[in-house]
């Protein structure tokens, strides 16, 4: 049995490897209509992990998708793509990419196993072209083996792989575990796929069946160890659950080791593509959309939301904020409780404290947005702009109606509602005049206490 820490004898530089990629699953055990690679992990489709690692290590990619998976297809794109029209098992679909697998060395990946680092992926190649291997395989040590197929080994070589369902107790009790990944000779691997039938309860042809022809071959099978969390399978909701621990897990690992401080790491959940520059603090119960970018210095604080936005630097977020796709936050700016941005550019050192909606507005530097405050960005067909000038106050509770200009230091009286310009430097009083109604509200209760008495 063999790691990946062992010396490996490297095939001459000009020997190609093709990565076989199957992605024809259509997730019948996540009782969803949308193909088993292309949900989520992490913001990005569990197929995007495995194209972009496989892509560090071999030369070649080639998909293998179901009929009418236009989506996966796009995804897998510019590499090749090849379609199983008939769903007969894992090996049937290795097949069906045959005539793509070239010369060199072919390796076929899952999917569905998506975690698989460019690393381990090496080691795989790297004892393949060891001497005298003829077929390399991953294998791993879970915590609990369950009904994992079984690596029976000798004298440090795969002897068999038995099913669990099919396994002797002794042969249960092996730790090692088959992860379904091979490794071959795309000659051997060709005659081996062919050699492969359909024979079993299923009348499925099954990938793992090579092994057996590998070893009736008299060639030597070799086991790569990899860990756990790279190898699981995802087959339902609750295994994708799991995957995405093991993702944010080494996204939050990858922000703690680039500078960044998260506070309460188990409760910040980020994308696969979120930057936080060294020195942002992250605090508890915060969610990264797609799309985000924190530049240095910048604070988010508790229970704030941010998709496809740029933010700071030294800018203050939160708590309870949210910042939509196409915001971007200057510096030193602050967003506090219970605000939300969307496609607003807020200038630096502007503040927009508490209780506000801001959406398709520009605000300049320095100007302050008052508690309350809205810009009525739509209007039930299009979105329209509203400018907010540098070192302007606008009043609490100011309801900008869209298209709208408000002037550099210009001022809203609280409460006003504005559709029209305000000049730079101008007040703007945009409310009904007050009337004051001597002895009404003494009137108005006591005529509310006769009609309760009078039943």
């Amino acid at each position: 049995m063999n790691t990946k820490t062992d010396t490996v004898v490297s095939a001459p530089a000009s020997r190609l490897s093709t990565a076989i990629i199957l992605a024809a699953g259509r997730g019948t055990r996540m009782k969803s209509e949308r193909p088993k690679v292309m949900h989520l992990l992490a913001g990005r489709p569990m197929l995007h992990y495995l194209i972009e690692n496989a892509g560090k290590v071999f030369d070649r990619i080639v998909v293998v998708v179901g009929p009418d998976m236009d989506d996966v297809a796009a995804l897998a794109a510019p590499h090749a793509v090849v379609v199983q029209h008939d769903r007969l098992g894992t090996g049937h679909a290795a097949r069906q990419a045959e005539a793509a697998f070239g010369e060199g060395d072919v390796a076929v990946l899952y999917g569905d196993n998506p975690l698989i680092s460019p690393d381990t992926m090496r080691a795989l190649l790297a004892q393949r072209r060891q001497d005298g291997t003829g077929l390399a395989l991953l294998a791993m040590e879970p915590a609990d083996p369950a009904k994992y197929g079984r690596v029976v080994m000798c004298d440090g070589q795969v002897e068999r792989i038995v099913e669990w369902a099919d396994a002797t107790p002794a042969e249960r009790a092996i730790g090692l575990c088959n992860a379904g990944v091979l490794c071959a000779d795309a000659a051997d691997f060709r005659r081996w796929l062919d050699e492969i039938n359909n024979d079993n309860a299923q009348g499925e042809y099954y990938l793992g069946d090579v092994v057996a022809r590998a070893v009736a071959d008299g060639r030597s099978v070799r086991a790569v160890v990899a860990p756990e969390d790279e190898l699981r399978g995802i087959n339902s909701r609750a295994e994708l659950a799991q995957a995405e621990a093991c993702v944010q897990t080494r996204l939050r690992l990858a922000a703690m080791n680039g500078g960044t401080t998260l506070v309460a790491p188990d409760t910040v959940f980020l994308c696969a593509d979120t930057v936080l520059e060294p020195d942002t603090v992250v605090h508890p119960h915060v969610v990264f959309g797609p799309g985000v970018y924190v530049r240095r210095g910048t604070e988010i604080h508790a229970f704030s939301h941010v998709e496809g936005a740029v933010v700071g630097p030294d800018a203050q977020i939160g708590p309870y904020a949210r910042l939509r796709p196409g915001t971007d936050v200057g510096a030193k700016a602050r967003v506090g409780n219970f605000v939300e941005l969307k496609a607003t550019t807020l200038g630096a050192g502007a503040k927009a404290n508490h209780l506000t909606y801001l959406g398709n507005a520009t605000v300049g530097g320095g100007a302050n947005i008052g508690a309350g405050t809205i810009t009525c960005n739509y209007d039930g067909v299009f979105k329209h702009a509203t400018e907010i000038g540098a070192d302007s106050f606008i009043g609490s509770d100011s309801v900008l109606v869209a298209p709208v200009r408000v002037g550099a230091r210009a001022l809203t009286a609280a409460g006003s509602v504005i559709t029209h310009d305000i000049p730079d430097g101008a007040m703007a009083v945009g409310r009904a005049r007050q009337a004051n109604k001597a002895g009404y509200a003494d009137m108005f209760r006591d005529r509310l206490k006769k009609k309760k008495e009078q039943g």
